[in-house]
């Protein structure tokens, strides 16, 4: 049987830009560049997870794609770039693929460039529509790292770069690709913004899953990026390699932008996800759970999770520690606990909930990590990972200790 190995790792978020800095800051339930701003809601200030970090600027010959979303994924990129030149070393270029999620991709430069063209009837110099394509990105990474191969950008809103991984597992499994370079990236903008506060999701502090006064989300932005290969290490400098397990997949078409009250999607996306990595699940040591904060989020979620885990499973979202970061969500919280199984978390770590510490005692009983916990380091381990989407778009995606 193939097998499917996340070699790599990198993470650009509310919690830093370091993988060690990510993981400390995780564990100990603190995230430095959560913050409150009034620059995107008009007469409203509202918790954002935001990048606190210099972004690298595009090369001059590929300007066209320099905006910030674009410039976190390089970020993000940078980091693994020994490994990738290794992969394209080992393979050859045309073997490399490239899949990004992304939900809003540099729709910021957008807003910026339509707001001079109100005033001054022309676009700025430094603006170009390419800037904000939904496919930008993958094809911008394929510019830089010249790969003719396969780049392909997924956009399924809150589950893109989820369901970009099982797209690049297919790529993999298929022979069209020996490695591929994959994850997801979102930046903060007015549209997303304003479009969560249209709807009365936007949560008026820090965001609260699971508590009795969860009011709504906070918005974040972040990239993360995997070299995925069906073999266990390449090169790396990173504490040894992740197994992507197993993913499930769904779409319950159930509302536009409610999920189904029962949670049948989001149940239908775990159980598949188990079936396909073959395990049980009492085989799951952790589940990063959507948990948006939304009322209606995070009912749902309880009530599905208690359908196929009970309350045997240690769980808890990481939300309010990165905000929801759309597109990036799914790769980025796969990458979470990427790190939490690694041997970085020697001490086998599992983060608290961060909320107000008052659980709505309405949800169904789950073991949602009040304190923190640790786990047994020297068994296997498989943690399991929720996103879930407008549209019912629903992926949970399980990796484990290899």
């Amino acid at each position: 049987m193939t097998r499917y190995f996340l070699n790599e790792l990198s993470i650009v978020n509310a919690l830093d830009v370091d993988i060690q800095t990510v993981l400390t800051n995780m564990i100990v339930g603190t995230a430095p560049d959560m913050l409150a701003s009034a620059d995107y809601i008009a007469q409203r200030e509202v918790m954002i997870g935001a990048v606190d970090a210099e972004l690298p600027r595009w090369p001059h010959h590929l300007a066209q794609f320099d905006c910030r979303n674009n410039r976190m994924l390089l970020a993000a990129y940078l980091q693994i770039r020994e490994a990738t030149e290794a992969a394209i070393a080992t393979y050859g270029a045309e073997r490399v693929g490239i899949v990004i999620g992304s939900s809003t991709s540099g729709i910021r430069e957008g807003e910026a460039g339509f707001a001079d063209w109100q005033t001054h009837a022309e676009f700025p110099p430094h603006y170009h529509y390419r800037q904000q394509e939904i496919g930008a990105p993958a094809l911008a990474l394929a510019a830089y790292l010249q790969l003719p191969g396969i780049a392909y950008t997924v956009s399924t809103a809150c589950s893109s770069s989820a369901k970009a991984l099982a797209s690049a597992r297919n790529l993999l499994a298929l022979g069209l690709c020996d490695a591929v370079l994959v994850g997801g990236v979102d930046s903060l903008c007015k549209l997303t913004l304003n479009g969560f506060h249209a709807l009365e999701s936007i949560a008026a502090g820090r965001c609260n899953p699971f508590s009795a006064a969860r009011d709504g989300i906070n918005i974040g932005e972040g990239a993360a990026l995997f070299l995925m290969t069906t073999q266990p290490v390449l090169m790396t400098t990173q504490p040894g390699a992740i197994e992507l397990r197993g993913i499930g997949e769904c779409s319950d078409a159930h509302h536009i932008s409610a999920p189904h009250p029962q949670g049948e999607g989001a149940e239908t996306a775990m159980r598949a996800a188990l079936l396909d990595a073959d395990l049980s699940p009492a085989d799951i040591s952790y589940i990063n759970l959507h948990g948006t904060a939304t009322p209606k989020n995070d009912e749902m979620e309880s009530r599905a999770v208690a359908r196929v885990f009970g309350a045997a499973v240690a769980c808890s979202s990481t939300k309010p520690l990165t905000g929801h970061t759309l597109g990036a969500a799914g790769s980025s919280e796969v990458g979470l606990c990427w790190l939490l199984l690694s041997t970085m978390n020697a001490g086998g770590a599992l983060p608290a909930q961060v909320c107000d510490g008052e659980f709505d005692a309405a949800l169904p009983a789950i073991d949602l990590l009040k304190t923190q916990r640790s786990l047994q380091c020297d068994v296997p381990r498989y943690f399991l990972s929720n996103s879930f989407a407008f549209g019912g778009s629903n992926c949970a995606v399980i990796v484990g200790s290899a």
